[in-house]
């Protein structure tokens, strides 16, 4: 996958403006701000129940006969 230069990222950001207004540009930016926050909290709260729920596996299974 190509990663983006300065050419396009310009271009992404024209249409946003034009799009959404420069008024609006801050509040855009800090809903993702809190988006990627809220992402990267819960991803390693889920990181962290995983290890814990690991803890017990070297339980032996019982099976029924």
């Amino acid at each position: 996958m190509p990663s983006l230069g300065w050419q396009e990222l310009l271009l992404i950001l024209v249409i946003v403006i034009i799009i959404f207004g420069v008024g609006k540009l801050p509040e855009i930016g800090g809903a993702m701000g809190k988006g990627i926050k809220e992402f990267r909290a819960n991803a390693t709260d889920d990181d962290n129940s995983a290890d814990k729920s690991d803890v017990n596996t070297n339980k032996p299974i019982k099976e029924e006969l």
